[in-house]
C-alpha cells in the first residue's frame, strides 16, 4: 500500500490528518519491520470497525489516562508524547483504560528508548488463549520491553504470548486455531505470562476493558553497547527489507 493511499482512506474515516499521520507510522513500521500482520492490513480492518475517529484520549492525571472512546492506537501515542515531553524523575507506572487496539508495542516502547527511556509495556485484548480444551480466559498480551542505548540503537523486545497473533489471523497468514499459547509441549509457560498480564491490568483499571499499562524510567546505566560487542544479533535491530 502506497502512503496517500493509505492516508486516504484513514482519512476517509473521519480521522484528522494529524491522526491519520500517526496511524500510518504505526503502520508503516510494522510493515518495514517485518511484522505485515500488525501493518497495512489493519486499514481495512478498522474500516470494518465502529469507533469515533473524533474521540480525544483524556488525561486523568499523571498515572492515568482513558481512551475515552479513541483508538488505542492514538491513546497510547498521545501517552508516549508526554512521556517524552514530560520525563519521570526516575519511574512512573502509567495505566490507560478502554485502550484498544494498541497494535505493534514495540513501536510505542521504541519511541521512548529514542527518547532515552527504559519502557515496560503490555496490554490486554479479548480473550484468545486458554489451556487445551478449555475456555479462552486471557488476551495474547504482548510485553514489550525498550533499552535505549549510547550507541544510538535500542534493544526493543515485543513478544505474544500467541505461537501466532491475532493480526496475523486478521491478514490471513493464519488461522483462528492456530491462535494457541506458543512453546508446544511448555504451552503452559506462554499461557502462565499471558494469564499474569491479563490480571496485572484487570488489577489496574477502574472499569472493565481492555487496557494497557506501562512502566517507563530513567535509567541508571547503559548496557547494551557491551552486549552489542559480542556480536550476537539483538532484537529490535534495523527495519527489514520490504
Amino acid at each position: 500500500m502506497q502512503r496517500e493511499d493509505g492516508l486516504a482512506r484513514l482519512r476517509a474515516l473521519g480521522f484528522s490528518d494529524d491522526d491519520a499521520e500517526t496511524l500510518w507510522r504505526h503502520f508503516d513500521d510494522a510493515e518495514r519491520r517485518g511484522k505485515p500482520s500488525h501493518g497495512y492490513s489493519r486499514i481495512p480492518w478498522l474500516e470494518t470497525q465502529e469507533f469515533d475517529p473524533r474521540a480525544e484520549p483524556r488525561r486523568v492525571d499523571e498515572g492515568r489516562w482513558h481512551g475515552n472512546g479513541a483508538v488505542g492506537y492514538l491513546v497510547l501515542a498521545r501517552v508516549v508524547d508526554e512521556q517524552v515531553a514530560q520525563p519521570p524523575e526516575q519511574a512512573r507506572l502509567v495505566v490507560c483504560e478502554r485502550t484498544f487496539p494498541t497494535g505493534m508495542l514495540g513501536h510505542h516502547v521504541r519511541r521512548l528508548a529514542d527518547a532515552g527511556l527504559v519502557a515496560v509495556l503490555t496490554a490486554t485484548s479479548p480473550a484468545r488463549l486458554g489451556p487445551p480444551d478449555g475456555p479462552k480466559v486471557a488476551g495474547t498480551n504482548p510485553l514489550a520491553i525498550g533499552i535505549p542505548s549510547s550507541d544510538g540503537e535500542p534493544v526493543v523486545v515485543d513478544v505474544s504470548m500467541g505461537a501466532v497473533t491475532w493480526g496475523d489471523v486478521i491478514a490471513g497468514f493464519a488461522t483462528e486455531e492456530q491462535l494457541v499459547p506458543f512453546g508446544g509441549e511448555q504451552w503452559h509457560k506462554a499461557f502462565a505470562l499471558a494469564l499474569g498480564l491479563q490480571l496485572l491490568v484487570d488489577a489496574l483499571v477502574t472499569e472493565p476493558g481492555h487496557g494497557a499499562v506501562l512502566l517507563v524510567a530513567r535509567p541508571e546505566a547503559d548496557p547494551v553497547p557491551p552486549l552489542r560487542a559480542t556480536g550476537i544479533r539483538l532484537p529490535g535491530g534495523p527495519w527489514h527489507t520490504v
